[in-house]
């Protein structure tokens, strides 16, 4: 009488998969880290100023109105402020 192998039985097959089951059940505890390159945080400090400035009005209406209040007084412009006004643009020019 001969006996064949049972089929499904195979004594290497049984090792190979319990080794892949441990492979599997090990966890990293290595943790994700991102670094960020100084020039990309310049960029997007830049982007982040460029969207401030664009969303600023270039007039501000409130000072415009003021001036405006200001300069209908006829004591308001006087010698004083000419000389004022003269020295402060001299200045900004560099002369």
């Amino acid at each position: 009488m001969m006996i064949e192998r049972l089929g499904g039985i195979n004594p290497l097959q049984n090792v190979q998969r319990s080794q892949q089951v441990s492979k599997k059940a090990e966890v990293s505890t290595v943790e994700d880290t991102v670094v960020v390159s100084d020039e990309a945080k310049r960029l997007a400090e830049e982007y982040m100023l460029s969207e401030i400035a664009a969303q600023t009005p270039d007039v501000r209406e409130d000072l415009v109105a003021q001036v405006k209040e200001k300069i209908k007084d006829p004591n308001y412009i006087n010698a004083a402020l000419l000389n004022s006004v003269a020295d402060k643009f001299l200045e900004s020019v560099g002369i």
